[in-house]
């Protein structure tokens, strides 16, 4: 045998393993086998974390419930704990695209776990004394509910430690701004055409209103992400778990990450499916539209300067072309819009994946896991991103905001309600056609004295028109 590996061993026999990697020999075989998308798709932290927080908890879970030596148990918690510290992450080499139930990621897991506890315990790597991953680290488990239970966990602590905090900051500081700029009257539009007055406090309330419903809808399917099916082992019956096991286990997962996490509901469903984790994409979906319209509103706003709207000014933040000297992009609305794209996509696979579940289990776990937690991350990053280069920034070009309203031919709507839909038409058609102010084309109909079209047509009034009665 080459001096850089050492032999070890599964049900299939002997397999060559380097020497100074606490992996084994299943997960050795999954790294050839599954050469796919090797750079890319690696499992990140969250999911190693997970892995490691599931396997110290079923070792305390265990050896309260007599099954499992507490010597066993100590150099297991010892060995996972090492693993949630972040110590190990190199020794999770595998990729998304492997079995659909995550085995071999759950025996990577095992393995680890199994040889660090054994070389803590002064046994050499691969022994397999005295524990062993099956046997020990694995006890009353099956990959068929650790690797949704840590689906559950990854994404749960993602939400809650990630996402929620950096759309919740963007989300304050859009309000600020509804505060902020309540006094500015500017133009409503609708159909991508002239409408009438709003103000920029009500526009951006509008974007506050769509995060917050985003954020509620992550929320319930949050709840949902904290059923975990430990303890059904593999087909949802709990073959060879104590009947306790997944409510301790459960317990101690909670305890450690503050979460509330509970047994599920019906185990042989949190197998064959993973609707909760659909519902989160779903949510997640939800949160990316109301997030893209934000941005989309941004860059129209900000469009020109000159020959624009130009109606917001955006942070300058980098120079926005290689050929064109002075231009500045909406960059920062480009990069959320394109993530709000990923997270669309990512949820149609999730989706699509869902509905795959045959008899006990759905085989399409590791997909649903890596669209699901990057359509998290993704969010949050490019909030928090949106956040500090742009929305902190925004400003209204007040002078262009009162020209565009000014010159708008939909003030006549005010006129409507005391001269009639018609002849406001033809006053607003008259104006348009014939290069007309509003006033002056109103003035020319007569319909309309000076001193009714100044008492009527009152842009701030309009945007705010039960603000403090009905207007004379």
């Amino acid at each position: 045998m080459c001096a850089d590996v050492r032999l070890e061993h599964d049900a299939l026999g002997e397999v060559a393993v380097p020497v100074e990697r606490l992996w084994g020999a299943q997960t050795q075989r999954s790294l050839q086998h599954f050469d796919i998308g090797r750079d890319r798709f690696r499992w990140p932290r969250p999911v190693v974390r997970a892995f490691g927080l599931i396997k110290k908890s079923a070792a305390l879970a265990n050896a309260e419930l007599g099954e499992l030596d507490e010597g066993r148990a100590r150099l297991i918690v010892s060995a996972a704990d090492e693993v949630v510290a972040g110590l190990w992450d190199e020794e999770f080499p595998l990729v998304v695209f492997q079995t659909g139930s995550g085995t071999q990621s759950n025996m990577n897991a095992n393995e680890v776990i199994a040889n660090r506890a054994n070389q803590i315990a002064g046994e050499a790597l691969g022994a397999h004394r005295p524990v062993h991953p099956n046997d020990h680290v694995n006890r009353g488990q099956s990959s068929n509910d650790v690797f949704p239970a840590v689906m559950h966990v990854a994404s749960a602590e993602a939400i809650v430690h990630g996402l929620i905090p950096s759309v919740t900051a963007l989300r304050e500081t859009l309000a600020r701004k509804v505060r902020s700029f309540d006094d500015v009257v500017m133009l409503g539009r609708t159909h991508l055409q002239d409408a009438t007055p709003i103000t920029l406090g009500l526009v951006i309330g509008g974007w506050v209103a769509q995060i917050d419903a985003g954020l509620a809808a992550v929320g319930r399917a949050l709840d949902d992400l904290l059923e975990l099916p430990l303890g059904a082992t593999a087909v949802g019956t709990g073959l060879n778990a104590h009947r306790d096991f997944g409510a301790r286990a459960t317990a101690h997962i909670a305890t450690q990450t503050g979460l509330a996490f509970r047994p599920a509901a019906n185990p042989v469903a949190a197998l064959s499916a993973h609707d909760a984790m659909a519902a989160a994409s779903a949510a997640l979906r939800l949160l990316a539209g109301g997030l893209m319209k934000m941005a989309n509103d941004v860059r129209l706003y900000a469009s020109g300067p000159r020959a624009g709207i130009g109606e917001l000014q955006i942070p300058e933040n980098e120079p926005g072309s290689s050929i064109m000297p002075g231009k500045v992009n909406p960059t920062q609305a480009e990069a959320l819009t394109m993530v709000a794209v990923q997270v669309y996509g990512n949820d149609a696979a999730v989706a699509f994946a869902n509905s795959q579940g045959h008899f006990q289990l759905n085989v399409f776990k590791p997909v649903i896991l890596h669209n699901v937690l990057e359509s998290i991350v993704l969010l949050g990053e490019a909030s928090r991103s949106f956040d500090e280069h742009c929305a902190r920034g925004l400003e209204p070009d007040r002078a262009c905001i009162a020209r565009h309203v000014s010159e708008s031919l939909m003030l006549v709507t005010a006129l409507a309600p005391h001269i009639g839909y018609e002849h406001s038409a033809a006053i607003a058609l008259a104006a348009h056609r014939e290069g007309l102010t509003l006033r002056e084309a109103a003035l020319a109909s007569g319909y309309v004295s000076a001193g009714e079209f100044d008492a009527w047509v009152r842009p701030d009034h309009m945007a705010r028109p039960h603000a403090s009665g009905p207007r004379e």
